[in-house]
């Protein structure tokens, strides 16, 4: 197999993929106008990800961003106390 064949089998479905994409936002624009993307923080997992955001509405900055106000859900039934190893190896032991 010729390195050219190679090299458009291994590129195609990247070729494919970002023209799918353009012309889903093509579609989006004509259908809706312009659009106003940003990156968005959701609260509930402490991700982030980009979206189209209202157009008064600002965008989240990672400059503002304190880790220490996220609230971990697995960390919000032990107490507080970091010492959940302990009784784990505590319960083990028994």
């Amino acid at each position: 197999m010729p390195a050219q064949a190679l090299a458009a089998l291994i590129l195609a479905p990247f070729a494919l993929a970002f023209l799918y994409a353009g012309v889903h936002e093509y579609r989006r624009f004509k259908s809706e106008g312009r659009a106003n993307y940003g990156l968005v923080y959701d609260e509930d997992t402490g991700t982030t990800h980009v979206t189209g955001i209202e157009e008064g509405e600002d965008g989240f900055d990672p400059e503002d961003f304190d880790p220490n106000d996220y609230n971990d859900p697995e960390l919000r039934g032990s107490g507080g106390d970091g010492n959940d190893a302990e009784a784990q190896d505590g319960d083990r032991k028994a």
